[in-house]
């Protein structure tokens, strides 16, 4: 169908890892510890690729709920980046967007741009359903991805792990996070 995806960048492994400490969160109506797949693919993902799983949470659809569990980890002093999965679509109970938007610093708006190139290459047109996006939230990153688990799969495989890598080049954000604070 598409030709296959290639990021840009490169591993410089001559560089030393540094591991960043990175939460999940699952927004949800309907899953639980036991059903959350989406969760468990991303908190596999972070842990094999050497990152510390700062934290856990699965919240209802609800601004409020998501809301209190973004501000507890940007606040906590203990967490990188949040990467949330779920409600990012465009149904009446999906509020993600809503929920995190106000609370940005600064959005990263390319993250949605290439989320969807890389979702295109799995889904086609489907990806127009998805309001996925990334910002900062008083130093911390987040990034939020929609709760299948081929989205959390691309989200991750494809565009969040090499700029949460910081061998990566030319350049990633985890060189950026002794700054995001500057005034």
């Amino acid at each position: 169908m598409n030709a296959p995806f290639t990021p840009g960048g490169k591993i410089d492994e001559t560089k030393p890892f540094t591991p960043v400490r990175i939460a999940v969160l699952t927004i949800s109506d309907t899953r639980d510890a036991e059903s959350d797949t989406s969760g468990d693919v991303l908190a596999g993902r972070i842990t094999g690729a050497g990152h510390e799983l700062a934290g856990r949470a699965i919240v209802r659809d609800d601004v409020a709920q998501i809301r209190e569990q973004v501000k507890a980890w940007a606040a906590s002093g203990a967490v990188d980046v949040i990467i949330s999965t779920g409600g990012t679509g465009i149904t009446g109970r999906d509020v993600t967007p809503e929920a995190v938007r106000p609370l940005l610093d600064k959005e990263i708006d390319g993250f949605s741009v290439i989320f969807h190139l890389v979702s295109y290459q799995s889904v086609g047109l489907s990806t127009l359903q998805s309001r996925a996006l990334a910002g900062l939230i008083q130093g911390v990153f987040i990034f939020c991805l929609p709760g299948s688990n081929g989205a959390v799969k691309d989200g991750w495989d494809k565009v969040i792990s090499a700029q949460l890598d910081s061998r990566h080049g030319p350049c990633n954000m985890v060189e950026l996070m002794p700054r995001l604070l500057e005034a």
